[in-house]
């Protein structure tokens, strides 16, 4: 399993988020807010981070949250997998700000794939995170660890209806970071920031670079 990767880190494909219609509640899930933002895979090898989207393309224009992973992540040869988002002065997640690289821009990381050159896709999902929060500083201020709510999650879905945030995530406790795993996504029924919007994917192209 724990397997040290000499030269180069693997290109890792993201484990897909499939839409799911209602809440639930199971002591054997994780329950994480859905941030609003662009999904990232953040590669930091030696003395450089690179961002890399779900289709596998380079994005420009985050040279602060490259730079943030980069000095503030306590580990080399890592992979994260995280969403960007723009916060603005009240710690609101604006889409629209991030679209236009405005607000505070940060990295919420949710889940740790390699660490310091070894593989960590084989380890339950509560363990990835655990060693995931030891890496990220408490205070830093633009990478940011996911936390998750263990089991209960009508409670966190009703909690992120009524701050109006996008939705949540589910996922198997001890799921394996491997392909044929499967996380569910449950969106807000009324979050307003969803109307009138083009696909992230197609939006999001504007970042790339190849």
């Amino acid at each position: 399993m724990h397997h040290l990767v000499q030269k180069e880190l693997p290109t890792i494909d993201p484990v897909p988020l499939v839409p799911s219609a209602n809440p639930f509640n199971d002591p054997d899930w994780l329950f994480e807010i859905k941030y609003d933002g662009i999904r990232v895979l953040a590669y930091v090898v030696g003395e450089d981070c690179h961002l890399v989207s779900a289709g596998r393309s380079k994005l420009k224009g985050f040279d602060s949250v490259s730079s943030a992973i980069l000095s503030e992540l306590n580990a080399r040869d890592s992979v994260l997998d995280g969403e960007i988002v723009s916060m603005d002065e009240n710690g609101v997640i604006n889409f629209t700000d991030l679209l236009e690289r405005k607000g505070r821009l940060c990295y919420f990381a949710f889940d740790l794939l390699l660490l310091n050159g070894r593989d960590q896709r084989d380890l339950p999902l509560i363990e990835r995170k655990r060693r995931l929060k030891e890496v990220i500083p408490s205070g830093s201020g633009s990478l940011l660890y996911a936390d998750y709510v263990a089991g209960n999650g009508v409670a966190l879905f009703e909690m992120v209806v009524k701050n109006n945030l996008e939705g949540i995530v589910a996922k198997p406790r001890d799921s394996r970071y491997v392909p044929g795993t499967v996380w569910y996504k449950i969106d807000a029924p009324h979050y307003t920031q969803a109307r009138n919007r083009n696909s992230i994917q197609r939006v999001a192209e504007r970042f790339h670079t190849n």
